[in-house]
């Protein structure tokens, strides 16, 4: 009878549940547990086996490069970054809105570890993200344009409830990662949110898009005003890292 019902859940894809119903019928544990107690222990380890492969393939989709953390986020004064701002980002409130963050800052100061904290928790409460540098994304849509898999691809990009472009800017922008840029954007404006790094101040993201001003400013509108915005300060925090070594 027991085989049978191990086989039944199996079959229904609760195999957590199975197998914890497995153990306790092994080592004999039903003494003083009721039915609908045990019935909602089973349902307990099934549901959070389930939230914990969620949450695996959340971050492997996500593919992010660091194993960042909130918990681990530096708050010196030095670098100018508010700990409640931060927090309250780390709410993840934001992505409800379809809200943007900026954050920039010169190299090593953080950028990619606060946006990939951000991401990384952002699985962790079942929102599906993507982190890439900026560069390798337009590289690959361009690409994709030539296979006829583009709009495919955008739409998968669109379906992203959190897109992490990183080192935005690093590499100048011609005529077609500018419509590409537009078309990533324009698609996501108002629905989903996304945080874009960069080592470049917004005050200088117009001269780096360039193009003949048009389509700068549709970018430029659509990313600035519905966004919440980090500049850190201070020096690398790699200098501190090879200081203490």
């Amino acid at each position: 009878m027991n085989n049978q019902t191990v086989e039944k859940l199996r079959n229904m894809r609760l195999g957590a549940m199975a197998q914890l119903h497995q153990q306790y019928v092994k080592e004999n544990r039903f003494e003083g547990i009721t039915c609908d107690e045990y019935l909602a222990l089973l349902t307990d380890h099934q549901w959070e086996d389930r939230e914990n492969n969620k949450i695996e393939r959340l971050l492997k989709l996500a593919n992010f490069r660091q194993n960042a953390s909130l918990g681990d986020i530096n708050y010196t004064s030095e670098r100018n970054l508010d700990k409640n701002m931060f927090a309250r980002l780390g709410t993840l409130d934001f992505t409800l809105r379809k809200e943007n963050i900026i954050i920039c800052g010169a190299s090593g100061t953080g950028k990619s570890y606060l946006s990939q904290a951000l991401g990384h928790q952002a699985c962790l409460t079942g929102v599906k993200t993507l982190y890439t540098v900026t560069a390798r994304l337009i590289k690959k849509l361009k690409l994709s344009k030539v296979d006829g898999t583009y709009l495919k691809e955008l739409e998968k990009l669109t379906k992203m409830d959190l897109l992490i472009l990183d080192d935005f800017g690093l590499q100048a922008f011609d005529n077609q990662d500018r419509e590409t840029l537009m078309d990533i954007i324009d698609d996501r404006h108002g629905k989903r949110s996304t945080i874009i790094s960069s080592q470049i101040p917004v005050s200088a993201w117009y001269e780096i898009i360039g193009g003949e001003g048009t389509i700068a400013d549709a970018i430029l509108d659509r990313i600035v005003n519905s966004s919440h915005r980090i500049d850190l300060k201070g020096e690398s925090l790699r200098k501190g890292i090879l200081k203490k070594e």
